[in-house]
């Protein structure tokens, strides 16, 4: 009997150990299932939010839109001579006051920073004509 009794105790021992690692397995698997039904919720809630603002978006199409504009010329914004002195002429040093230089040496410092600087034509007189007007003369 005793032999008997010592079977019996193994196989309960046995599937004592069977329901823990079962139990153990069952409980990891609950966890994954809770986080994989977060993040469905999750993309569920974004993918609703999206689709309400493609809903709630204008609705023409680009083609009707490009229909409806009408060409429109850009006139290019003509600057100033100061405009033009400050985004020049302030690259490569500090800016001067116009007041340092009489007429006539502005007038020989852009004859030669025009070349240094690559200054087309029209934008080197706006210069000059900003730099004489408030010249130290």
């Amino acid at each position: 009997m005793n032999h008997a009794n010592a079977a019996k105790q193994n196989v309960l021992a046995d599937g004592n150990r069977y329901t823990r690692t079962t139990m153990k397995h069952l409980h990891s698997f609950k966890l994954r299932l809770r986080a994989g039904i977060g993040v469905a919720v999750i993309v569920t809630v974004i993918y609703a939010v999206s689709g309400a603002l493609v809903i709630g978006a204008d609705t023409t199409s680009a083609g009707a839109k490009a229909a409806d504009k009408k060409p429109q010329k850009k006139e290019a914004k003509k600057l100033t001579g100061s405009e033009l002195y400050a985004i020049n002429c302030n690259r490569c040093h500090a800016e001067r006051y116009p007041t340092e230089f009489n007429s006539a040496q502005w007038k020989t410092l852009m004859t030669h920073m025009r070349v240094r600087a690559n200054l087309p034509a029209k934008q080197a007189k706006e210069i000059l004509k900003y730099l004489q007007e408030d010249s130290g003369d």
